[in-house]
């Protein structure tokens, strides 16, 4: 069976290539990812335990995601705020839980200093609990999405400021 990092690996070596269909199969899983013309507006699904597919994205209406949180800021403002801010990013398709479970407290709030094995939140995906570390040694800014929302690969999830 593939490891997460080897499947996240695949992910970015397809997105990065020309190659439009890839499928693997083993005695264990399916993998099958597939790329449409308009590559930006694409999104990893999985349609069961075995199986995951890259398909264009539903229009807002039809989608499942709660809504997102947004900052009007002007642009230079924004640019300069977040500038020298490290991005915490979801390396896959999931569910975010920012607690390791409904009871307990969550990993990181705004302010929790953290180290680069840190773990900040989990992203659950095929039944898949990933815890994932902060990578970078300073202090939580900011948490960019809600709790049991749906994340997608490389969706900044916390704002982390670098010591």
């Amino acid at each position: 069976m593939l490891n997460f990092k080897e499947i996240k690996e695949i992910i970015k070596l397809i997105d990065d290539s020309s190659i439009d269909e890839f499928t693997y199969e083993s005695e264990e899983a399916k993998v099958q990812l597939k790329k449409t013309a308009a590559r930006a507006n694409q999104h990893v699904v999985y349609n069961n335990a075995s199986e995951i597919q890259a398909l264009p994205k539903q229009p807002a209406a039809e989608s499942l995601e709660q809504p997102k949180k947004e900052v009007h800021l002007p642009k230079e403002e924004s640019e300069q705020k977040t500038e020298n801010l490290h991005k915490i990013t979801s390396p896959m398709v999931g569910t975010f839980y920012a607690a390791p479970n409904p009871d307990a407290d969550p990993y990181v709030t705004i302010g929790s200093k953290v180290k680069e094995n840190t773990v900040v939140c989990i992203v659950e995906a095929m039944k898949l609990f990933n815890e994932i570390e902060a990578e970078v040694k300073g202090e939580i800014v900011d948490i960019l999405v809600e709790n049991g929302q749906l994340v997608e690969y490389g969706q900044p999830l916390f704002l982390v400021k670098p010591e």
